[in-house]
């Protein structure tokens, strides 16, 4: 059985192509966790029904502007770190279909400036505060009858408004999270997913992946519309077989690309949202008997965010990045 039959991979630039004006949708961009490594496909599940839990990791700490670093004065955030934790299920019901559910936990430190005084009081202090809550459910169906091997998968879904969007409120009475930094956008969102599986040898043990997850709002909520999202992943894995007590040991080495537009609305922070990155990504899995393991690390090799021209503008310019991504995920196969 191939290990790389285990990941999510798939191409929709034809969708993209289609809808030019639209790209991302997780502000902090946690929609780079759902493609790529680590995700679970019915392509070596059989039928039946496979669990997982993962963890992701980003500490957004580094103020950045257009293709380069920027002072940390020019952004009134200073920090957004950010523990996910995510549950999720898959059913395999043939060799056509299966269904997917998963719901992201949040543990978010946010440390940003208090402009006004309206949070704690003193206008122009620097301030902390962290939210434990939950993200938005993510409900989808997959596809996967265009080949008997079930190389090829196309998937529809929803993305629910389960998390929290509103924001607890400070001392004082102001919003302590903007809008964009909770863990809930508030909006119901269309989600279209696609993979595609290759193997180099006839043996099956040097395969390629390719996959794309676009993720689009209907529309706004109070006042605010996140950008549509476009992440997309491609790799190659090497199964190099049984190992001590492992079953099958894999390693992977991928590139990841994230795309996002303007978020809007008068919630949102127009000019300061937005981007591109791209992350190279080496990491591996191992499976014992039913049990799968997978972790990656993934690296910044280019990104760019959108920011405002000036700081007079609207008194803050540019958006918080990561030096790096972490990713782990612990499945079971029932």
């Amino acid at each position: 059985m191939n290990i790389i039959f285990r990941w999510r991979a798939a191409a929709i630039a034809a969708f993209v192509a289609l809808a030019p004006s639209m790209a991302l949708a997780c502000a902090c961009g946690c929609g780079v966790f759902d493609v790529g490594g680590g995700q679970f496909m019915p392509q070596t599940m059989g039928l039946g029904f496979t669990a997982w839990l993962r963890y992701d990791y980003m500490d957004q700490n580094q103020n950045w502007e257009g293709d380069h670093s920027a002072p940390a004065a020019d952004n009134d955030d200073k920090l957004i770190r950010t523990h996910f934790f995510t549950i999720g299920g898959q059913y395999t019901i043939n060799g056509k279909w299966s269904v997917m559910a998963e719901l992201p936990f949040f543990d978010r430190t946010f440390r940003t400036t208090d402009d006004d005084g309206s949070v704690f009081g003193r206008a122009g202090g620097i301030y902390q505060v962290h939210l434990n809550a939950p993200g938005d459910l993510q409900v989808a169906g997959m596809y996967t009858g265009f080949s008997s091997d079930r190389s090829t998968g196309l998937g529809l879904g929803l993305k629910l408004p389960t998390g929290v969007w509103h924001s607890p409120v400070g001392p004082f009475g102001g919003d302590e999270f903007d809008r964009d930094s909770l863990p809930g956008t508030g909006t119901t969102d269309a989600m279209i997913e696609g993979y595609h599986l290759g193997s180099f040898d006839k043996a099956k043990r040097f395969n390629w992946f390719m996959q794309a997850k676009y993720d689009i709002p209907f529309s706004a909520r109070a006042g605010y519309r996140p950008g549509n999202e476009l992440d997309a992943a491609a790799g190659v894995t090497y199964d190099l077989g049984k190992h001590g007590v492992f079953d099958a040991v894999a390693p992977m080495l991928q590139l990841v690309n994230s795309y996002r537009i303007h978020d809007t609305g008068p919630q949102a922070d127009e000019l300061n949202s937005g981007y591109e990155r791209l992350l190279i990504s080496p990491g591996f899995e191992v499976r014992v008997k039913r049990v799968r393991l997978y972790a990656d690390v993934e690296l910044p090799i280019y990104q760019h965010t959108n920011a405002a021209p000036s700081v007079a503008i609207e008194g803050a310019s540019g958006q918080l990045v990561a030096p790096a991504l972490v990713k782990v995920s612990l499945a079971y196969d029932f």
